[in-house]
């Protein structure tokens, strides 16, 4: 079960960096797998789930400024094989990660079965459903995925912020690959872009709600949030911060999240 998912995606056009935090549980304690789909490489790192505050503080200091400056008020806001190759396997904390690069589509999830076998994963860990949404996202063009093993009990637990870096032409976060989970979730992204995006044409946008309006944020600010971040969008005077809400039984996400700023 995947009651909560929050996420801070800054993204510059070119390349995105995704900080991924979940709450997970489940009826017994079991090994989980958690995939990422991606269309290239990532660099993967420990994140830190002081990003999150840090962002939400400054979007409640904007928000309340603004609110202040029009009415006067202070309110606050409530708010190992051929078909396959490892390119990175760590330990972080109760992560174990490996990033694997698709050579061989028709043979790669029968390699994955045996590359976590080889890792001492007790069982197929694989599921047959998972093995169809990953032949989609490969249908689809995706040669890179990362697989998280987790292992969780009956109590929900919040699993640390896994930071992903890795080049695309949209902003990405993958919903598709969430209809193997049981229940209903709430999505919580922070989203971090020099501009405010246009055009989606995954999931629809009548399902993201839009919890604020835009705060404006500069070097600074960026600088106090996440200094990969701020790396990453060194070259913009300006960005747009803002909360998306994504809501609903994880079943019924049959397309990702994709944004284009045209």
């Amino acid at each position: 079960f995947e009651p909560n998912q929050r996420a801070m995606i800054a993204w510059d056009g070119t390349e995105e960096v995704l900080l991924l935090s979940t709450d997970i549980s489940a009826s017994e304690s079991t090994m989980v797998l958690e995939v990422l789909p991606l269309r290239s490489e990532p660099e993967v790192k420990k994140g830190d789930l002081e990003t999150f505050r840090r962002a939400t503080e400054l979007i409640n200091m904007s928000l309340q400024a603004a609110l202040r400056k029009k009415n006067g008020s202070r309110s606050a806001l409530a708010v190992p094989g051929v078909a396959g190759e490892v390119t990175f396997h760590e330990r972080i904390g109760a992560h174990d990660i490996s990033v694997t690069h698709l050579l061989d589509a028709g043979k790669f999830v029968d390699w994955v079965r045996q590359y976590l076998d080889s890792l001492g994963i007790e069982g197929d860990i694989v599921s047959d459903e998972m093995k169809r949404v990953i032949d989609g996202y490969i249908a689809d063009g995706f040669t890179w995925f990362v697989f998280d093993v987790v292992t969780i009990g009956i109590e929900t637990v919040t699993n640390e912020p896994i930071q992903y870096r890795f080049k695309t032409d949209h902003l990405f976060y993958p919903l598709k690959i969430t209809s193997t989970v049981e229940g209903a979730t709430s999505i919580e992204l922070l989203v971090l872009t020099p501009w405010l995006l246009r055009k989606f044409p995954g999931l629809p946008v009548s399902r993201i709600k839009l919890k604020h309006d835009p705060i404006s944020v500069n070097q600074y600010d960026l600088q106090y949030i996440d200094k990969d971040m701020h790396a990453l969008l060194k070259e913009f005077t300006e960005m747009k911060l803002r909360i998306w809400e994504i809501t609903g039984d994880l079943k019924s996400f049959d397309k990702d999240l994709i944004g284009y700023q045209w």
